[in-house]
């Protein structure tokens, strides 16, 4: 617990010292590349995709993020079908997150019966926390996975993500990040860890093309 509390201040520190300074540079902080999410293939693996409409309303919520939502489904298997969810803000600021998908499920009629987090192991890359949700709606349940993305690296707390995002302001002039959510529905006759499984595959297949349509290294000069 006292590792966890100065973890903690060291990232409230952090926020604090460095909110004033990304208020002040936000204006002129552009994303260092084009981002296209829209042109994220449709074809993962053995996993084929279909765009999901997002409602105008949803969108001007979301303060000028570019989104991008599809359901994807693994046709050699015919396994139930994985949502993915992805939006990506060009200037994001230190503590205003909006519309996370703790705060959504609920708004959306769903209730929480389990949460936490689990270790993602993606091709290539060390291991990072995501968040972990298992929702229900009536006799439907879902697994649910979502975490927060920039410049090779994911953590599933909002209050880390914060903290990282000042210090690549501070060191690179950059406060781009995106946040990734992925769900599936549980089966019927379906145990909760194979519908995690179903994601954990899916993301598998996703987590290799992050870098080229999400905040990446190398940073532009300052």
């Amino acid at each position: 617990m006292t590792s966890w509390n100065a973890r903690f201040t060291i990232v409230a520190l952090m926020l604090t010292g460095t909110g004033l300074f990304l208020q002040t540079r936000s204006a002129r902080d552009v994303p260092a590349t084009a981002v296209s999410l829209a042109s994220l293939p449709l074809h993962l693996g053995d996993w084929f995709g279909i765009d999901i409409p997002i409602a105008p309303a949803s969108l001007r919520a979301l303060h000028g993020a570019k989104v991008m939502q599809r359901a994807y489904r693994d046709a050699k298997i015919g396994e139930s079908e994985v949502d993915l969810y992805v939006a990506y803000y060009p200037n994001q600021q230190v503590g205003e997150r909006s519309h996370l998908p703790a705060d959504c499920l609920g708004g959306a009629g769903w209730t929480t019966a389990e949460s936490g987090t689990i270790s993602v192991a993606l091709p290539g890359r060390s291991p990072f926390p995501a968040n972990r949700y298992l929702i229900s709606k009536g006799s439907d349940r879902q697994v649910v996975l979502y975490w927060f993305w920039a410049r090779a690296r994911g953590v599933a707390s909002e209050e880390w993500a914060d903290a990282y995002l000042a210090l690549d302001a501070l060191r690179f002039n950059r406060s781009d990040d995106a946040l990734i959510r992925i769900n599936t529905p549980i089966s019927p006759l379906e145990e909760p860890t194979l519908a995690q499984r179903r994601l954990l595959t899916f993301a598998a297949e996703l987590g290799p093309l992050m870098d080229s349509y999400l905040p990446r290294y190398p940073p532009r000069p300052l």
